[in-house]
C-alpha cells in the first residue's frame, strides 16, 4: 500500500503560514477525494482544507493550537486514488483573482460561504470517558487533548468552562473565552496567546517598524467648508451616498498625482525604489478580528461616485467580517480615520511595505482666525507617516500643505478634475 503525504497548500496572498485549529480527521478514518479535513486559520481567514486523497488517515502531522509553514507536512494518507491536484489548484486561484469569494484554501473544488467560518460544535479527538461517569443528571465535559492542555496550562478549572451550544463539549473557542475572562493568577498575569490574526498584525508591524526610516508631519486644517462640501454633494450625485470618507478618499488622490514619490514602495534587496501607476487605497478598518486594511485598486481611477460605492462595499463586507483575501491586498497608500475612536493625533505605523499612511483627526469645534477675527470653525489635524527613503520632508510637507487646501477648499479641487 502506498502513502500519499498531503503538504499544506499555498494559501496564496503572500501567506506562508497557518494555525491548525481543528482536525476533522483522526488515525484510522477512511477520507475520500475533496472531503475536508483540517480548520486551519491564517491572517485572512478560517477556512477549511480539502484533501486530494482517498485512503486511510495514517498520520497527522500538527497538533491543534500549532502553526504550520506552507509547504510542510499535513497529513498522511494510505492507498486510495489521487485527485487532480495541479487542476483544482489553478481553478481556486483563479476564482480568487476573480474576486468570487470563494475562501476555500486547497486543493479542493467546494464553494464555501464568504468570510470566516464557524468551527465546529465539538472537536473530532475526544479523551475516553471513564465508565459510570454518565448519569441522568449530568454528563462529562470532554474535550481535545490540545483544548485541555491550554486550559490546564492557563490554570482553568474544568469544570468551570461554560459551554457553548448546549452540546457539554468544551471546545478550544470555550477555553479562549475562559482565558480571556478569567480572573489573574496568583502572580497578577493573566497569559493571552498570540495567536492568528492578533500575531500577523503584530508580526506586520513590528516589521514596519524595524525595516522603515518613517517620520511624521502634521497641520491642523479648518474643515468647515468640508463638511459642507459634503452635505451638498450627498444631495447632488443621485444613487450615491456621499460619506466624508469618500470625499477624503478622492482629494488625496488628487494631492497623490502631485505627489507621486508617496504611491511607491522600497524593494531592499534590490536597492530600488518601486514607484506605483495607480492607487490601491487602503483603508484602516478595525473590525470583531482587529485591524484589517481593505483595498480599492486603482482608486485613482475612479469618480466621487464610485469612490463611495466601493468605499460603502469594502465598510459592509468588514463589517459583516466577509472580506475575500483579495481584498485585503494589493495597497500602495493607507488612509486611515482616526476620528471616529475620538482622538486629536496619532503617530500612525506605516503599512509596510507601502511608503505613507494618511491619518485625519476627529473634527470638532475650535477657536480659529477667519480674516484677522476669531470664529468657531470645524477644525481637524492631518497626519502623515512616510518612508524617508522614498522622499523627504519636503514632499511629504508639499503633499500634506496641498491636501490641507484641498480640505478647506473642497469644490475647487474637486472642480480641477471633473
Amino acid at each position: 500500500m502506498s502513502t500519499q503525504v498531503f503538504l499544506l497548500p499555498d494559501l496564496g496572498e503572500g501567506l506562508t503560514e497557518a494555525e491548525i485549529v481543528e482536525w476533522k480527521v483522526k488515525p484510522g478514518d477512511t477520507v475520500t477525494i475533496d472531503q475536508v479535513v483540517v480548520e486551519v486559520e491564517t491572517a485572512k481567514a478560517s477556512v477549511e482544507v480539502p484533501c486530494p486523497f482517498e485512503g486511510v488517515v495514517g498520520e497527522l502531522h500538527a497538533a491543534e493550537g500549532t502553526s504550520l509553514a506552507v509547504g510542510a507536512p499535513l497529513i498522511s494518507i494510505t492507498g486510495g486514488a489521487v485527485a487532480d491536484v495541479s487542476a483544482a489548484h489553478e481553478r481556486y486561484r483563479e476564482e480568487e483573482k476573480a474576486g468570487s469569494g470563494n475562501v476555500l484554501i486547497g486543493y479542493g473544488t467546494g464553494h464555501g460561504p464568504t468570510g470566516r467560518r464557524r468551527r465546529a460544535a465539538a472537536p473530532q479527538w475526544s479523551e475516553e470517558v471513564p465508565q459510570g461517569a454518565l448519569n441522568r443528571t449530568t454528563a462529562p465535559k470532554v474535550l481535545s487533548p490540545i483544548v485541555r492542555s491550554m486550559a490546564l496550562q492557563g490554570g482553568l478549572d474544568l469544570a468551570s468552562i461554560e459551554t457553548a451550544g448546549g452540546h457539554g463539549v468544551i471546545t478550544r473557542a470555550d477555553v479562549e473565552r475562559a482565558l480571556a475572562t478569567s480572573a489573574p493568577t496568583a502572580e497578577g498575569v493573566t497569559r493571552i496567546p498570540i495567536t492568528g490574526i492578533r500575531k500577523t498584525i503584530a508580526d506586520k508591524l513590528s516589521r514596519s517598524r524595524s525595516e522603515i526610516p518613517e517620520a511624521t508631519v502634521w497641520v491642523d486644517v479648518d474643515a468647515t467648508a468640508l463638511l459642507q462640501a459634503r452635505r451638498d454633494l450627498d444631495a447632488s450625485i443621485d444613487g450615491a451616498k456621499v460619506t466624508l470618507l469618500a470625499v477624503l478618499a478622492k482629494l488625496t488622490m488628487i494631492a497623490l498625482a502631485k505627489f507621486p514619490e508617496l504611491n511607491s514602495t522600497v524593494d531592499t534587496a534590490a536597492g530600488e525604489i518601486l514607484r506605483y501607476e495607480n492607487v490601491g487605497l487602503g483603508i484602516a478598518a478595525q473590525t470583531d478580528r482587529g485591524l484589517m486594511v481593505p483595498v480599492v485598486p486603482q482608486a485613482d481611477k475612479s469618480d466621487l461616485k464610485e469612490l463611495s460605492e466601493r468605499l460603502a462595499e469594502l465598510t459592509e463586507l468588514a463589517r459583516t467580517g466577509s472580506l475575500p483575501a483579495a481584498r485585503l491586498s494589493g495597497g500602495t497608500f493607507t488612509l486611515n480615520n482616526y476620528g471616529v475612536f475620538g482622538v486629536d493625533g496619532s503617530a500612525a505605523i506605516i503599512n509596510h511595505p507601502e511608503a505613507a499612511i494618511l491619518g485625519i483627526e476627529r473634527i470638532i469645534d475650535r477657536p480659529w482666525v477667519v480674516d484677522g477675527q476669531l470664529a468657531v470653525r470645524k477644525v481637524a489635524q492631518l497626519s502623515l507617516a512616510f518612508d524617508h527613503r522614498v522622499c523627504d520632508g519636503g514632499v511629504a510637507g508639499g503633499f500634506l500643505r496641498t491636501l490641507a487646501d484641498f480640505v478647506e477648499n473642497p469644490v475647487v479641487a474637486l472642480g480641477s478634475v471633473r
